[in-house]
């Protein structure tokens, strides 16, 4: 299934793919139990939208729509959107530069069910657009299932987006994620209630999200804002401003330029 896409003119995807293969091929020699799964993962191909497309079929895949099948159509997504490759380099480096836990980019590509889940829901979302609308739900529902992560496919994502743990993250419909943002476990972008029209939040670009925040309803969260852990956001929240609390409140002291990145959840409080 090599060659589904043109890999000229890509930058970070062409690094992060040299990279993962040679991360690959030491693993394999270090630890000769996983070289035929390493071998079939990420060294077997020629770019990083064939391993990631295997990788995607290899979870998403059942006895519904079989791994070939789901393949066919990430590869066929890779191909017809090259957005979605930079989105996925730009994600494995926000994944491997912020979570002190991350050896490289190895782990989150074979083992990092946030990274994982974030590029199912890229496909799915590209399936969306298309107007695949039930082909996308069944993505949806598959990246639920197997990681407790909810995305629905008409939310809109940026790039470079960190997802530590992901257990039990959910994303509305309407919900709109800019660039750079970082959130942990258990957040929620969702709904204050049953509403049809534009209902879920807008998350700016640099954003910290801490784990178990729920930020509810149609409202806007300023760039580089942080967002305690625990706290409940029912009102905007300015740029570069930090609230905690139930409900969320701004917290004196200065935010950090950039939250996201520095992962620094640290609270100037008396």
């Amino acid at each position: 299934m090599s060659n589904v896409i043109d890999m000229k003119n890509q930058g970070d995807d062409l690094n992060v793919w040299s990279r993962l293969r040679l991360e690959a091929a030491s693993a394999a020699a270090a630890e000769p139990t996983l070289a035929s799964m390493l071998h079939a993962v990420i060294l077997n191909h020629d770019n990083i939208a064939d391993a990631m497309s295997y990788i995607l079929a290899s979870k998403i895949g059942d006895a519904n729509l079989n791994q070939m099948q789901v393949r066919e159509v990430c590869a066929n997504a890779f191909r017809a959107n090259p957005l979605l490759l930079e989105q996925v380099a730009a994600d494995a480096i926000a994944v491997e530069s912020r979570d002190a836990a991350c050896l490289g980019f190895l782990q989150p590509f074979l083992f990092f069910k946030g990274f994982q889940a974030l590029q199912a829901y890229r496909i799915a979302h590209s399936l969306w657009n298309e107007g695949r609308q039930t082909l996308s739900h069944h993505f949806q529902s598959r990246i639920s299932e197997l990681f407790g992560v909810d995305i629905h496919p008409a939310a809109v994502i940026g790039k470079g987006i960190m997802i530590d743990h992901a257990t039990s993250i959910v994303i509305g419909a309407t919900a709109r994620v800019g660039d750079d943002v970082s959130m942990l476990h258990s957040v929620t972008l969702g709904g204050t209630g049953s509403e049809e029209e534009d209902r879920h939040p807008k998350i700016g670009n640099g954003v910290l999200i801490g784990a178990g925040a729920k930020i509810l309803g149609n409202i806007t969260i300023g760039d580089y804002a942080r967002i305690a852990a625990g706290s409940v956001v029912l009102k905007p929240v300015p740029s570069g401003c930090t609230v905690a609390g139930v409900p969320a409140k701004p917290v004196s002291g200065d935010c950090c330029p950039e939250p996201a990145k520095s992962m620094n959840h640290l609270l100037d409080v008396d």
